[in-house]
């Protein structure tokens, strides 16, 4: 049976990082939030923190919490048929009730990382990069307006990514490993 790797954790923490390191791994990478820079495309709006948090809350209201996993289905299900998935940037807990209910084949992994460390990233990154405030009205908007903290709570397994590339890149092989050999 393919199975469907999830990649959740906050804004910074590497989930990007991993999602390009298990998709050259084979896996069909789906992610959630190219819908937000689709609709803001379709829209004529330029993309930057305000219209994008503005999006995803405009497709939130029209669709529900689970938007994103709804809007994905038909291209998770497609990729099922040839490949395993990989699903990157899964942010609330109804998107990840609408996966479980659709699927039983999901690991969830959460990936970790010091808030300090996270916010030295978003500052250094060279597409989208976010000032310290910009990172820390992000944390907070997620939390508590789409129960983002639900998903990381509830992961399978753990990633921690305060250490080096190489660090990182080992624990997600030891995690592969074992998300492959289940049943």
């Amino acid at each position: 049976m393919k199975k469907i790797i999830v990649v959740v954790g906050m804004c910074g923490v590497g989930k990007s990082v991993i999602s390009d390191y298990i998709e050259k791994k084979g896996y069909k990478r789906i992610y959630f939030g190219a819908i937000t820079f689709d609709k803001l495309k379709e829209e004529n709006i330029a993309a930057n923190p305000e219209t994008e948090r503005m999006m995803r809350e405009k497709l939130r209201e029209v669709y529900g919490m689970g938007a994103f996993a709804t809007l994905n289905l038909p291209k998770i299900k497609e990729a099922l048929k040839t490949s395993n998935v990989l699903v990157e940037s899964l942010y609330s807990w109804d998107e990840l009730k609408i996966l479980q209910e659709e699927f039983t084949n999901i690991a969830v992994i959460a990936v970790i990382a010091d808030k300090k460390l996270r916010y030295q990233r978003l500052s250094e990154r060279l597409v989208r990069p976010f000032s310290e405030t910009e990172a820390i009205k992000r944390d907070i908007t997620e939390i508590e307006n789409i129960a983002k903290a639900g998903p990381i709570a509830y992961a399978d397994y753990f990633i921690d990514n305060n250490g080096t590339i190489e660090e990182l890149y080992e624990q997600t092989d030891r995690v592969l490993k074992v998300i492959e050999n289940e049943e």
